[in-house]
């Protein structure tokens, strides 16, 4: 018999997103599945709303960035009556199995139905913030820096110009991967991220940047680029523009470059992957498997329990952190 299978994109978007939702429709089509669609993530699922998908409705969207199914955060999944809601909702449908498109939020919404729901689960990483477990990379990641990287090049292009200092702010939640990532893409002088700023090193970290930034306007009369990761520096990164400029002298405007990054058509990478991961969830629903992430680890797709892939335990290549710190900071470097 013929399964019938949900999807939904919850939580913030993420390009590529339609990329995973066109394979997910296409491979169901392939096994004979009947495959159906959720708007406005949670919420749609709780309020039913519910579409059937064909290969018609996923014509073309590989390239569009957003989701075709729209987004949401649902409150009512953080309580017992929204969850019961949502079953409810699913054995209405006759669901078999439902596949969630999100990040680790997301995820656990999956788990709570998985407590109470005899269907399939699968989740999908679909988050720009590149923070779940057991996946070299999400959907989405690959396409936020390269959109950071092009503005903060236009940035640099200013700075140069009149030899100022730029501090821009890039997202990530509580992660640095798109920071460190962009940072030395980019060629910064400076860059701030969990990896290598604790609160109590907040004078400390003033201070050596205001005597690198001073240096820097001394013996190389060029730009000077910080880039921060959100919800790094006590009171904001404006707060620390202030406090560089009080120390310096010298102006610090501060550039965030917001929601920018999670828009955009996908570049090839977040394709690719999101066609993988897409095909790779029906297939692990045809194999009868439940409570799983896909994702892919050495360019090998694999299977991540739920509850593994929210542990938040990936952490920035300390290679990479190392690199910035202590070899291509220009500003570190002495003669010899």
């Amino acid at each position: 018999m013929a399964k019938n299978i949900a999807v939904l994109t919850s939580g913030g978007d993420a390009p590529g997103m339609n990329a995973a939702i066109r394979a997910i429709v296409l491979t169901a089509q392939r096994y004979h599945y009947n495959i159906f669609g959720f708007y406005h993530g949670y919420n749609g699922l709780i309020n039913n709303e519910l579409i059937k998908l064909s290969t018609h409705d996923v014509e073309g969207i590989i390239s569009q960035g957003g989701t075709i199914l729209k987004s949401a955060r649902c409150k009512e999944m953080h309580n017992q009556a929204g969850i019961k809601q949502a079953i409810n909702v699913l054995l209405k449908n006759k669901i078999d199995a439902l596949i969630v498109i999100g990040g680790d939020g997301s995820f656990k919404g999956l788990i709570e139905i998985q407590q109470q729901w005899q269907g399939q689960v699968i989740g999908i990483p679909g988050t720009i913030d590149n923070d779940v477990d057991g996946t070299d990379f999400t959907i989405g990641f690959s396409t936020a820096v390269n959109t950071a990287i092009s503005a903060i090049d236009k940035i640099r292009d200013t700075a140069d110009a009149f030899e100022r200092v730029f501090l821009v702010e890039l997202m990530g939640r509580n992660s640095g991967h798109i920071t460190f990532n962009v940072g030395i893409s980019c060629a910064a002088e400076k860059v701030l991220s969990f990896e290598n700023f604790h609160v109590e090193d907040e004078k400390s970290t003033i201070n050596q940047i205001a005597q690198q930034i001073i240096k820097a306007k001394t013996e190389r009369h060029s730009s000077f680029l910080i880039v921060i990761a959100e919800n790094l520096w006590p009171n904001g990164s404006q707060a620390l523009a202030n406090q560089l400029k009080e120390k310096t002298g010298v102006d610090c405007p501060l550039c965030t470059l917001g929601y920018i990054q999670r828009g955009g058509s996908p570049v090839a990478k977040d394709r690719i992957i999101a066609t993988k991961m897409g095909v790779a969830a029906v297939q692990a629903i045809k194999e009868d498997k439940s409570n799983v992430m896909i994702g892919e680890k050495n360019n090998v797709m694999c299977l991540v329990p739920l509850i593994e892939a929210i542990k938040h335990q990936k952490k920035v290549s300390p290679f990479l952190v190392d690199a910035q710190e202590n070899i291509l900071s220009i500003t570190q470097q002495t003669e010899v």
